[in-house]
């Protein structure tokens, strides 16, 4: 019985901690979701004036902007699964109380990268957003072409002069000038939890498998 009884405990012990990881993933999971219907909750809101002070606290608010972009644009390498691949466009804008902040308009294909987009009038629905998408192996800008592969907030707002406010539109009145809209979605924010906590079950699973061939070889022995 003592020959069994180093093994058994290896293993119990052993199970217990990966079920506990899983389990650990899966409360884990249930905050996950609830964080996102919260922002999308936040995303749905209804939208309000500009805030006089904005700070990253405040991503996702809905917002209602009125002005003018000023013409000077950065194109964000991109893609949809409709169109294929393309830019984000990322425009100066002058709201109607003149506040410098960019604009992120929408989508445009690669072969409407160069069309014209003088200034033009807009009112805007959409939501105030930060995104991380700058890593660090994201190239550097390649500012003879106005390619950008991220949107870095604080290095747009540089390029174009700009406040660091980057309101991505979800609903565009006057002329869109061929861009499309791509709301603010939380479908880009990762959420693991339920593959992890399978992957700990598998894991404990095996580990009690490999525990019961390892009892059964002590036990062959014996005779």
């Amino acid at each position: 019985m003592r020959r069994y009884l180093f093994p058994l405990i290896l293993g119990v012990v052993g199970c217990a901690i990966l079920i506990s990881l899983g389990v650990w993933q899966l409360q884990r999971l249930a905050w996950k979701e609830a964080m996102l219907d919260q922002i999308q909750r936040g995303i749905e809101g209804a939208p309000a004036p500009l805030p006089a002070s904005i700070d990253p606290s405040m991503k996702y608010l809905p917002v209602l902007v009125s002005g003018t972009t000023t013409g000077d644009e950065i194109d964000v390498l991109s893609g949809t699964r409709e169109s294929g691949g393309g830019y984000q466009v990322v425009s100066g804008f002058v709201t109607d109380d003149g506040r410098h902040i960019l604009l992120d308009r929408g989508f445009v294909d690669q072969d409407h990268k160069h069309d014209p987009r003088p200034p033009v009038h807009l009112q805007v629905v959409g939501n105030l957003h930060w995104p991380q998408e700058k890593g660090s192996a994201t190239p550097a800008p390649n500012l003879d072409q106005n390619i950008w592969f991220a949107r870095d907030v604080p290095a747009m707002a540089a390029q174009l002069g700009t406040q660091p406010v980057l309101v991505v539109a979800a609903e565009v009145a006057g002329d869109q000038q061929g861009v499309q809209p791509i709301p603010v979605a939380i479908d880009g924010i990762p959420n693991n939890h339920l593959s992890y906590a399978m992957q700990w079950f598998m894991i404990a699973a095996a580990w009690a498998g490999m525990t019961g061939a390892l009892i059964w070889r002590i036990r062959q022995r014996q005779y």
